[in-house]
């Protein structure tokens, strides 16, 4: 149960969760909490501390003096120290993938994947730090023109100090994990801000990481409102580097932080493209899984089709057959339509419905909601005059936009502000690579679904979409800078062998 044995410490007398400080679990001196709202039962489950100014600005310090300490660590002892996180958090799955399940209305199974997942990426990233870190490079000055062997150059990686991590609701655990643990192998220290649906289960997760033996101030986890720490956090001169995975949000983050690195993932408007000689019965079938798996709240999810007219009646009754199985309830029950997070994201959703309605959109299924929860939605015949053929419902509504040549639906995808994923379903692998090379994001998947993993894979996107480039190996490499150190030689040396 949440908050319970070994998590009893993260939670105050009043119910409230603690944040994390210094390797303690604290109440804030505000004496405030935030509410995180069920999104089944639309009452608050859990309260937050809304931490001050004053605590965050003591945190990003307690951080980066921990830094100094860790970044004199071993590499084999921050891997081994990786690795019994990993294997507490997965020991501890079912309360976390609980919260998971009471904050963001996640189906349990899911629930329970993420958090193994997200122990198997931390014992990736320890593996995959070591190799990485462990090497460096030698340069020798003669190879470029007018220089003798003179000068040596040893370059190896190094921290780059503070690192800020802000996850998204959607994958609360997995998504600040794939953060943490880059960080943490290359040097860094951490301070987490998670987002409020979600952040128990983050704090949960923080917990692991304390159980595991983490010097003090190496890992904070802050929580509040936002509004009222989010610009301080974000703009604090002591923080090295920002890992952002949200919405809009990163684009003024981006505008606002100083000469630092960024990594933001912002959204996409993911298309997938379906060309007359596709296998019509695997291009049905992602499109359901890509579209509305976790109610399609998801940055790669499909998030609109891009079919050729000659196969799009075909298309469209098979993925009506596959919609019509789905159930539709809470996500205790493990249904594959669970309500979305929040109220204001179920109005933004249902604002794009009547939009299209309005439009003279065709209907494959009735639209239905009840609070939170809507019902999976096909809309075919879909115009590029409507709201849902460029914005992102982040929900289980999903719009079909009939083509005529190939080139109009690059034209479409590439339209768009975003450029995350996208995908194409064809028999032809020439083609496909064409349209591939064509289509402005920043990955394209052949005959699957757009999709964030294998863990490992870089995962990045354009426009809109983001700045620099996700997977483990990437994240390290950007948590981390060059130092190079130069030999002077008195006199050209030239190893004779």
């Amino acid at each position: 149960m949440a908050g319970s044995g070994v998590f009893a410490e993260i939670k105050d007398g009043d119910g409230v969760f603690r944040y994390y400080s210094d390797g303690e679990w604290k109440a804030s001196a505000s004496g405030k909490s935030v509410p995180i709202i069920n999104p089944t039962t639309r009452s608050t489950h859990f309260k937050v501390q809304a931490c001050t100014q004053e605590e965050v600005n003591k945190i990003v310090e307690s951080a980066r003096a921990a830094q100094k300490l860790w970044a004199k660590t071993p590499l084999w002892k921050r891997a081994e120290l990786l690795h019994r996180a990993a294997a507490i958090l997965k020991e501890h799955k079912a309360p976390i993938a609980e919260c998971l399940v009471k904050e963001i209305a996640k189906p349990a199974k899911d629930a329970v994947t993420e958090v193994v997942r997200s122990g198997d990426l931390i014992s990736y990233c320890a593996e995959e730090g070591v190799r990485i870190l462990g090497e460096g490079k030698f340069l020798v000055s003669d190879s470029f023109p007018g220089n003798e062997r003179t000068k040596y150059c040893l370059t190896s990686k190094i921290p780059l100090g503070v690192v800020l991590a802000i996850p998204p609701f959607n994958y609360p655990v997995n998504l600040a994990v794939s953060k943490i643990a880059p960080a943490l192998i290359a040097g860094n220290s951490i301070v987490l801000k998670p987002p409020t649906q979600g952040a128990v289960a983050a704090l949960h997760m923080v917990h692991c990481f304390h159980l595991a033996g983490f010097p003090r101030g190496l890992i904070s986890c802050v929580t509040g409102k936002g509004s009222e720490i989010g610009d301080f956090l974000t703009m604090h001169p002591s923080v090295s580097c920002i890992s952002f995975t949200g919405g809009d949000t990163g684009i003024a983050i981006s505008k606002k932080a100083g000469m630092i690195p960024l990594q933001m993932e912002l959204g996409g408007k993911d298309a997938c493209i379906i060309l007359e000689d596709a296998d019509i019965d695997l291009a049905a079938a992602n499109v359901v899984k890509g579209g509305f798996s976790y109610s399609g709240q998801r940055c790669t999810a499909v998030k609109v089709v891009l079919v050729m007219e000659s196969v799009a009646d075909k298309l469209v009754e098979k993925v009506n057959a596959k919609v019509q199985k789905l159930t539709i309830g809470a996500p205790e029950d493990d249904c594959d339509i669970t309500p979305v997070v929040t109220e204001s994201s179920a109005n933004f959703i249902e604002g794009l419905v009547m939009d299209a309605k309005q439009k003279g959109a065709t209907f494959c299924q009735e639209y239905r909601r009840e609070g939170n929860l809507i019902w999976p939605l096909l809309l075919d015949h879909v115009q590029p005059d409507m709201r849902i053929a460029w914005e992102e419902p982040f929900g289980p509504v999903l719009p079909v936009i009939r083509i005529n040549s190939v080139e109009e639906g690059i034209h479409h995808c590439n339209a768009s502000n975003f450029g995350l994923q996208g995908c194409i379903f064809t028999r032809d692998i020439n083609k496909a690579i064409l349209i591939s090379d064509a289509m402005e994001t920043g990955t394209v998947q052949i005959n699957s679904a757009p999709a964030r993993g294998p863990d490992h894979f870089p995962f990045q996107g354009v426009k809109d979409s983001g700045i620099g480039s996700q997977g483990i190996t990437n994240s390290i490499n950007m948590m981390t800078k060059i130092k190079s150190t130069v030999i002077n030689l008195p006199s050209p040396s030239y190893t004779m062998g």
